[in-house]
């Protein structure tokens, strides 16, 4: 019995649901609300954004870091239950070439959620006439059955904003 207690103890179920906590201090908003027609659209996925204030991006639940872009603009993470999830700070901040960004995290490290992932220097982002909303949205929408979306509010960090069911 003992190599089968193993075996089962190594088996990890996977979550019916998933917690998505707010990644920035600021306004929760509707994801429709950004203006940007790809995100507000929903045309990558479901989703929020927040309007932050205060230039740091931290994780919004469990997972591994799939994708940092070399601007360090934007971070998809996978979570246990297998959300890819898309995480952009700022519309066309792409253009600042990294400029104003530093990361904590790099590609197939395991993050918890509340754990600081990004910085970046939003008063000079903005300065350099940039919005600085950070849409979220789960790429991979249609493996998902239902979307429960906080309304918008100010927000900390930790605090749900929205709840993923298989």
């Amino acid at each position: 019995m003992g190599l089968l207690n193993n075996l089962i103890k190594k088996t990890r179920e996977i979550p019916a649901q998933e917690i998505i906590t707010a990644y920035a201090e600021g306004e929760l908003i509707s994801i429709k609300d950004v203006k940007d027609p790809t995100f507000a659209e929903e045309i990558l996925g479901r989703g929020v954004a927040i309007k932050p204030s205060k230039g740091e991006l931290y994780a919004p639940v469990d997972g591994t870091v799939a994708m940092l872009f070399d601007t360090l603009h934007a971070i998809a993470l996978t979570t246990e239950m297998g959300q890819e999830i898309l995480l952009h700070i700022g519309i066309d901040t792409v253009e600042l070439k990294g400029k104003y960004f530093s990361a904590n995290v790099k590609v197939g490290q395991k993050v918890k959620a509340g754990e600081l992932m990004i910085r970046f220097e939003i008063e000079k982002i903005q300065e350099s006439g940039f919005d600085t909303v950070i849409p979220m949205i789960v790429t991979n929408q249609d493996e998902f059955s239902s979307f429960q979306l906080a309304d918008p509010h100010t927000v900390n960090i930790g605090e749900k904003v929205m709840a993923v069911s298989k």
